[in-house]
């Protein structure tokens, strides 16, 4: 598991950002964009810098020394040093496959599976760092950036800002927002999102059963079926990219097979379908007993699931499940979906023969591995 923010060992007052660059002998005018990566803190010509960090002990009262989690950075990643908190916080990594800007912990929804539990603080900030974050990119920037919450529509202007500047500054670059969806009820934020026309913006938007009681309960909010499935209508009416998303335990395998035909017959014009193992993070843990089950277990209802959504229009795919768990029919949906920075494999995997097109798992998912876990043998 790789780590994206955490202390430093010493490191001065004041906060900076920037783009890390191993050159210290770049033209001093434009050094004001960049933190110089060195392995002597005591290096001459550092003057202009944003900062300096240094994997040795450090003597320059400007200088980050840094501790052992973040030897990984290297030329081209985004970070930000916390003066006041000692802390380094890494925005966007040159090398990894998942990149996402988390703009708020704030959320209109409280899912009993939610991996990142809704918080009331007042984070505009979060915000803020995400569009400075957008100017420090390149624009041949080829990984798609996701944007996470919290809801980031608690704030539709904040988030109307980062698209825009994601629009002017990475025009090529995908874009993948995760949202419960209810805010597209209203026509007016989904006319003001489609103005922004970025080519390929993608979002994706939970939903749990075709049963609005359940739905709502998952979500635990009234009224919220309602809303996200407006919402989804008004997207697509608008022409807009629309995922849906639906994360499987115990409350919606039952209803599984009923939402896909539901899906296929009310909602086919909607752009990828996700089905979604559940990660065992956030509120999943206080909510164990009502969501955990073993994947094995209903093999039958997700596979019947994938077969009625299929046909019907929208691409399908299966995330966070592991091949060798998976019926034999719908292997070829599963996709790695889990960033890397959260991705590992348990001992059993190293002989298998699939390992390297199998998702893996959660770091944090490992102790609750289903009883099917084994290695395939490729034919």
């Amino acid at each position: 598991m790789i780590k994206l923010s955490g202390s430093v060992v010493n490191g001065p007052e004041s906060s900076f950002m920037g783009v890390v660059s191993s050159m210290n002998d770049m033209a001093e005018i434009v050094r004001g964009r960049y933190v110089l990566l060195c392995d002597d803190g005591n290096k001459s010509s550092t003057a202009g810098f944003a900062g300096v960090l240094s994997s040795k002990p450090v003597t320059e009262s400007d200088s980050v020394q840094l501790q052992d989690w973040c030897n990984y950075l290297t030329d081209g990643d985004v970070v930000y040093y916390d003066g006041e908190h000692k802390r380094i916080i890494v925005l966007y990594r040159v090398k990894g496959n998942a990149n996402s800007f988390l703009v708020t912990e704030r959320c209109s929804s409280n899912c009993l599976m939610c991996s990142q539990p809704p918080k009331a603080a007042n984070d505009e900030h979060l915000y803020d760092l995400a569009i400075r974050t957008v100017d420090f990119l390149s624009r041949e920037t080829a990984t798609a950036i996701g944007i996470t919450g919290g809801e980031p529509f608690v704030n539709s202007s904040k988030f109307l800002t980062l698209l825009q500047r994601i629009n002017y500054r990475l025009p090529d670059t995908s874009v993948h927002v995760l949202t419960n969806g209810r805010m597209f009820a209203y026509p007016s934020l989904v006319r003001d999102v489609a103005n922004v026309n970025h080519r390929d913006v993608m979002f994706g938007i939970p939903l749990y059963s075709s049963v609005a009681t359940t739905h709502d309960f998952v979500v635990q909010a009234t009224g919220a079926f309602d809303q996200t499935i407006r919402g989804i209508l008004n997207a697509k009416r608008a022409g807009l990219k629309v995922e849906i998303r639906v994360v499987l335990h115990k409350q919606t395998i039952p209803e599984l097979r009923l939402l896909a035909q539901f899906i296929s017959r009310n909602l086919p014009m909607v752009d990828h379908v996700a089905l979604m193992g559940l990660e065992h993070q956030g509120h999943v843990k206080m909510n164990q007993d009502a969501l955990y089950i073993d994947p094995m277990t209903y093999q039958s209802e997700l596979a019947a699931a994938v077969n009625e959504l299929k046909y019907a229009g929208p691409r399908v795919s299966i995330y966070n499940l592991q091949l060798c768990i998976l019926d034999p029919s719908i292997r070829k949906f599963a996709v790695k979906s889990i960033s890397d920075w959260k991705n590992d494999y348990l001992p059993v995997c190293s002989s298998c023969e699939a390992k390297s097109e199998c998702g893996g798992f959660f770091t944090w998912n490992m102790p609750f591995k289903s009883a099917g876990i084994h290695p395939l043998q490729m034919a």
